[in-house]
């Protein structure tokens, strides 16, 4: 079967989001991807935390030459779209956020996603009105590319420890919506309700959510109340690095039983040969 062309991958990517729901997983690296990619996913997403700590860096602290090198390396390594966890844009300046935005396009993403946390503890937000500045940037710059990448707005409001968060996170993503973001995001949505309440807020726009953890509910159940995606995040890269420091605990103290029923050497090369 021939490898699908960028403009393909990218139409498929629109299309997921036009109905249903699908579960789009958080690679950290070209090979988490091709593991993933065999697992039958339709599409993945990139991790800024889960990259970063590949890395031997906290999340926030990379570099956007080494980004744009990760997207391109995460793009190339399956035949799956690929949706860029972009953070902010890489930039305060509305200029230089439109030229990060466009370089990103270029490494063949499907969709890129901009958030309005600025990592700074004294002000954990962009302004509303500099945050739809900000999106409104990124979605020119994505027109004037001609591509078809899919702009994904994110509220932090919930992570960044507002004291309404739910409240600010509608406002803000009724306002991204309009600014011309084609997927909502507030990271950190945990019940029902507040799941309901934003996906009525941005109808008929999709909604992704995040499930970081085990959570109390199933895909079909997100699906009914109206989500469209849902990521994981950095768990699966913290998944990887619980098993990791669980073997490497014990090996530190003389032992070697964290060792034991481990994913076979033979399974793992069969994998990457074909991929």
């Amino acid at each position: 079967m021939d490898t699908p062309s960028i403009g393909q991958r990218r139409a498929a990517f629109r299309q997921l989001h036009a109905s249903g729901c699908f579960v789009i997983p958080n690679p950290w690296d070209p090979g988490s991807a091709r593991w993933l990619a065999q697992l039958g996913f339709k599409a993945l997403a990139t991790t800024s935390s889960g990259y970063a700590f590949s890395r031997g860096e906290a999340d926030g602290a990379i570099a956007v030459d080494q980004v744009l090198q990760h997207c391109r390396d995460m793009v190339e390594a399956t035949p799956l779209p690929v949706n860029a966890d972009f953070e902010d844009g890489h930039a305060r300046d509305l200029h230089q956020l439109a030229e990060n935005v466009r370089r990103c396009v270029d490494t063949g993403v499907a969709g890129l996603s901009i958030e309005d946390a600025t990592g700074d503890a004294a002000q954990p937000l962009y302004a509303l009105d500099d945050a739809v500045a900000r999106l409104r940037a990124a979605r020119q710059a994505i027109d004037a590319s001609g591509q078809d990448v899919l702009l994904i707005g994110r509220a932090e409001c919930f992570l960044t420890g507002h004291p309404q968060p739910l409240d600010e996170a509608l406002r803000r993503l009724v306002a991204y919506a309009g600014a011309g973001a084609d997927c909502l995001y507030a990271p950190g949505l945990s019940t029902r309700g507040q799941i309901t309440a934003v996906v009525e807020a941005v109808a008929p726009k999709p909604v992704n959510v995040l499930i970081g953890s085990a959570a109390p509910f199933t895909v079909a159940e997100l699906a009914a109340l109206g989500v469209r995606r849902i990521s994981v995040g950095g768990a699966l890269a913290r998944a990887a690095w619980t098993g990791f420091i669980a073997a490497a605990k014990p090996l530190a103290e003389g032992r070697f039983d964290g060792l034991a029923n481990l994913v076979g050497y033979d399974e793992l090369t069969r994998c990457f040969r074909h991929a």
